[in-house]
């Protein structure tokens, strides 16, 4: 039977469903829900419920409880959006499928560089994963390649609802020595669990959940790219709120999926194993909300460099037609 730490972590997952169902329904709407969004649901519940009678013995549905999770989140993708859309008459996959299927794209390369580090640290496992090598591989690139997506999608999401508003609030100068300061601080972070022997560094993996952030974002800034940091010099705090709160939602819900699942992953970082909710160590719920701003930066670096690249093509374009 669940213990304690799954009957809190039901408890907390349903508070917040609660919250940012009021608010839903508080919210006004510009279009009616989209039909992806009703298909989203029945994903979700459909798979829920062939994995409940999983559980109860009744029926074995092996690919339901191996592929439950990026079954779920498959699922959650579709629902949200329509949610979206309904807020704003305009979604990530309603007005430009291509780059969500983009965002999809580059979550599977941007993940696999915190799978690196864990290679060496081993702060969580997969267990239950199918003997098939190609079933396997399936299972990882599907759900790896819903994790930008639902960071983004939850965040759109939330500022729809309006819960953080677009005030002007008190302004934040970052001088360039400040920006420089933040970015040698990202990297201190991110080397520093790598550097450090398996065993000792192991213990520093939450810098890796806030480094990145703070070593790309002064880059971002830098190169005229999307920056958290000025949006902070404009007075514009609601796109910071907004994700992480978006790193709450998504955090509690991988959790939750998890659980259940049979092809699913453990933590085996040595901090807190005596406090769980779900299968997560109470202290590495503090790492999803930092996690949430560092995929933001992440993906918005990549396309800071594409532009950049862009840019410098387009130049020497230029001084080839002048004869420079």
């Amino acid at each position: 039977m669940p213990g304690h730490h799954v009957t809190l972590g039901v408890a907390l997952l349903f508070l917040t469903v609660l919250f940012l169902g009021a608010a839903y329904v508080r919210a006004p709407r510009k279009a009616p829900v989209r039909g992806w969004s009703w298909a989203g649901l029945a994903v979700i519940l459909g798979a829920e419920s062939l994995l409940l009678l999983d559980w109860l013995g009744r029926f074995r549905w092996l690919w339901v409880s191996t592929f439950f999770t990026p079954l779920a989140w498959t699922g959650y993708l579709l629902f949200i959006d329509g949610l979206v859309w309904s807020l704003r008459a305009d979604s990530r996959l309603g007005r430009a499928p291509g780059r969500f299927a983009a965002l999809a794209f580059w979550s599977i390369p941007l993940w696999l560089i915190f799978e690196a580090y864990n290679l060496r640290l081993r702060n969580w496992t997969y267990v239950g994963l199918p003997n098939s090598t190609m079933a396997c591989g399936l299972g990882y690139v599907w759900s790896f390649a819903t994790i930008w997506p639902a960071i983004f999608e939850t965040s759109d999401f939330v500022q729809s609802l309006g819960i953080f508003r677009r005030e002007r609030r008190h302004r934040i100068v970052f001088k360039s020595p400040t920006r420089l300061t933040i970015l040698v601080l990202g990297l201190v972070f991110v080397a520093a669990p790598a550097l450090f022997p398996a065993r000792v560094g192991s213990y520093f993996f939450g810098a890796v959940w806030i480094g990145f952030a703070l070593l790309v974002d002064p880059l971002n800034y830098r190169w005229k790219g999307r920056s958290l940091l000025r949006d902070l010099e404009e007075g514009e705090t609601s796109t910071l709120a907004s994700f992480l709160l978006s790193g709450w939602i998504c955090g509690i819900l991988w959790e939750f999926w998890n659980y259940w699942a049979s092809a699913k992953w453990l933590y085996v970082f040595p901090i807190g194993q005596g406090s769980k909710i779900f299968e997560m160590p109470l202290p590495g719920y503090l790492g999803f909300l930092p996690f949430a701003v560092e995929c933001f930066a992440m993906y918005q670096f990549l396309r800071t460099v594409k532009n950049q690249l862009l840019k410098l093509r387009h130049a020497h374009r230029e001084s080839v037609k002048l004869g420079v």
